[in-house]
């Protein structure tokens, strides 16, 4: 068990006994910091959860925010960290089925799906190992169930070589009025099964997820790892609209992490209730299985109802038109607590109060040491350590060798594998700041993810406040006015106080920037103890905002017309540490990332954005934000988008001092913007615009020319940008 001496001494006192083995490994499971977020609960209170278009905030399986006067946007994040470690394409397919379900149980269809994903570089032949059946687990499942993976973001770097992180993102539409909640609120009402049957796999997943993994996890581990079946989940998603559209169902949840145990219990708490649960009840896929085993079995693919029992009969015959395993388990009660029942015995009796919200820990947060590795660049000022930039070859050669890195070279190795046309909702597909999908005939939602590891770990304020702007940028360069944030926290072991600093710090961060935007966490998911013997990951928030937008409004970032003028919005600082530039050269991170100043921040994305609302004559022809590789790497992307080149002068650029080309062509500095306009409105929008931006070129031709002098094919761009991943993975 994890469950610390303390928390065993605070269970004892509370139930006034000894409990027995069911009962403590039930209580295991739900005080894991997986279940519990007994660490960060206390530091997730900083997030702005509360919005005028907020209807449900975090606490529930996805948080919920108003799209139409009809229609809602319901969204979650998850982590499937530790079982894709140890198996990735089951680890992987099984974090999407989990995410599924979390918009399901509230009532929605989904409708996207998103995956960003971390690895050690592909030169590693594991890495190579878990990147190829990642990928395949996620397309697998998704393609099979019918959703579309629409976005995502991919970052390589060593320190996620024995831990990669997959954390998946789920978006679904729900009628206001059909809105579910996993809760049970009425005494009397029972509690149906219904899906996949009960078996051994998955048992202690959640405690498995908090703690470090080691060498050996691949072997040992592997019984806690999800079996999923993306068919039968395709018979529970239909089931499950077709009991919701005729059944007067009260309360509807999930079973992913904690299995009956958690889902049950929290259900019937929600409620101010208690529960009872009848074993033998449960629909098993294996002899001979345990009361221990069931309870804590993460068997995927299944679902609980809760409904009058005058409903059963029809309830029960929608699950048999779909050949489903299906029970009626249990009762809801008023007693406040949960009872477990092996034919007619009582094996387990606990508060549901307990199980549900256990108590928080108090972490200490501070640097216990000075390190490169684990201090941020303030404190690196501090103590007087100089880390210059060195600089190297010519300027040509430079953007072609960070085009072709892994981290910005092209991903359509992984989205390619991935349908993005199934549910034909898709307006904007992988490859742009965001994915655009369609809600009606007018309205559609954008949606991406963003994180910087790399920043993240030299500042974890700015890392963190980094993310939530730079996806806040990607929706906005698309046209949308950002709606909400969902996010995926991970971090290493929160009992090292130098690990939790980075946290707190984090964290405050992304909040000071949702803040200012008044853009609300609603969901999310916080993934600690993501070491292997020693080797601990970058801190990597990773963020996904969704943004509401007319459809006739969607901006892409595609060079589009011959003659166009090209503008850059923002600021340029001398902001190479941390950059991808920084790592090519050096072959290492060091110094003092990029910061947001999150008045610029904010006050350049709403320039952008209203440029893009008030274009009724379509002279805002593309849009573009900067971010990892700079400028370069921007500029790149549009021409190579648009099959058009450009001729550019770095001079131009508007800096906040005197830089030389390699630092304003590969400064990663925040609150950046590339527009393209038509040269017959340029005098006009520039007139509209009160932020720093300046004229910097003209798209013409089929070559990126720099400074008049330095001249690159575009075919040479394309032979250097696409490709790369497809040469590891042959």
């Amino acid at each position: 068990m994890t469950l610390t001496e303390a928390e065993s001494e605070y269970i004892r006192k509370e139930i006034g006994r000894e409990p027995n083995t069911l009962e403590y490994g039930m209580l295991d499971i739900m005080f894991s910091e997986h279940c519990s977020y007994k660490s960060s609960r206390p530091i997730l209170k900083l997030f702005p959860t509360e919005g005028d278009k907020v209807i449900i905030g975090p606490g529930d399986d996805a948080g919920i925010v108003e799209l139409t006067d009809e229609l809602a946007l319901v969204i979650g994040m998850e982590s499937h960290n530790h079982p894709s470690a140890v198996e990735p394409y089951g680890g992987a397919g099984t974090g999407i089925g989990g995410i599924i379900r979390d918009i399901i149980s509230m009532g929605a269809m989904p409708v996207a799906l998103l995956d960003p994903l971390r690895f050690g570089y592909l030169d590693d032949e594991r890495s190579r190992y878990l990147f190829e059946y990642v990928v395949k687990g996620i397309s697998d499942y998704g393609n099979r169930v019918g959703i579309p993976t629409v976005g995502g973001e991919i970052e390589f770097d060593a320190t996620f070589q024995l831990n990669p992180l997959v954390n998946v993102v789920c978006a679904g539409i729900v009628r206001k009025d059909s809105i579910m909640r996993g809760i049970a609120p009425n005494v009397g009402d029972i509690f149906v099964l219904m899906g996949g049957r009960t078996g051994r796999d998955g048992i202690h997943g959640v405690t498995f997820a908090s703690e470090e993994l080691t060498t050996s996890s691949e072997l040992e581990d592997r019984p806690a790892v999800q079996i999923g079946d993306p068919f039968t989940k395709k018979n529970v998603l239909d089931a499950t609209m077709e009991a919701l559209d005729k059944i007067d169902v009260q309360g509807l949840k999930d079973l992913g992490g904690g299995g009956l145990t958690c889902c049950v219990s929290e259900m019937a708490a929600k409620g101010g209730n208690g529960a009872i649960v009848k074993l033998e009840e449960v629909p098993l896929r294996e002899e001979g299985m345990t009361p221990y085993e069931i309870m804590l079995s993460e068997s995927q693919e299944r679902m609980i109802f809760v409904i009058h029992p005058e409903d059963e009969d029809q309830l029960i015959e929608i699950f048999d038109k779909y050949e489903l395993p299906r029970a009626v388990i249990g009762t809801v009660t008023g007693t406040g607590r949960f009872e477990v029942i092996d034919n007619g015995e009582i094996i387990a009796d606990i508060p549901t109060g307990m199980l549900s919200d256990p108590p928080t820990i108090e972490r200490e947060c501070a640097i216990d040491h000075l390190s490169t590795d684990d201090i941020t660049g303030v404190q690196l000022e501090k103590i007087g350590i100089k880390n210059p930039i060195v600089k190297e070859g010519d300027l040509k050669q430079t953007l072609l060798n960070v085009l072709s890195s892994q981290n910005v070279a092209s991903k359509e190795w992984v989205y390619r594998q991935y349908d993005q046309e199934v549910q034909i909702r898709t307006v904007v597909k992988p490859g742009d700041d965001a994915a655009v999908i369609r809600v009606d005939d007018e309205t559609a939602f954008t949606i991406t993810s963003d994180c910087n590891s790399s920043h993240t770990k030299l500042n974890p304020y700015h890392g963190g406040a980094g993310a939530v702007a730079e996806a806040i940028r990607n929706v906005v360069s698309m046209g949308s006015e950002p709606l909400c944030i969902v996010d995926c926290l991970n971090f290493g072991n929160p009992e090292k106080p130098h690990i939790f600093k980075q946290f707190t710090d984090c964290v405050q961060g992304m909040a000071d920037v949702a803040n200012r935007y008044q853009t609300p966490v609603i969901s999310g998911n916080v993934s600690f103890y993501n070491e292997t013997e020693g080797v601990t990951i970058n801190p990597s928030p990773a963020v996904g905002v969704a943004g509401l937008i007319k459809i006739k409004d969607v901006k892409t970032f595609e060079f589009k017309g011959e003659g166009d003028k090209i503008i850059i919005i923002g600021e340029t600082n001398p902001e190479l540490s941390g950059s991808e530039y920084q790592k090519l050269i050096l072959g290492k991170v060091e110094g003092q990332p990029p910061l947001v100043n999150i008045e610029d921040e904010y006050k350049n994305a709403m320039a952008v954005l209203n440029l893009i609302r008030e274009d009724s004559e379509n002279n805002v022809t593309a849009v573009h934000d900067c971010s990892t590789g700079g400028i370069g790497v921007a500029l790149s992307e549009m021409a190579l988008s648009g099959d058009l080149g450009a001729e550019i002068n770095l001079s131009w650029v508007p800096a906040s001092e005197e830089l030389d080309d390699f630092e304003l062509l590969f400064s990663e500095s925040h609150g950046r913007f590339i527009v393209t306009v038509k040269e017959k409105a340029l005098e006009e929008i520039m007139d509209k615009l009160e932020v720093p931006a300046a004229v910097v070129g003209t798209v013409k031709g089929d070559s990126l020319v720099i400074n008049g002098s330095l001249k690159i094919p575009l075919s040479e761009i394309r032979d250097t940008y696409h490709g790369v991943i497809e040469k590891y993975m042959a």
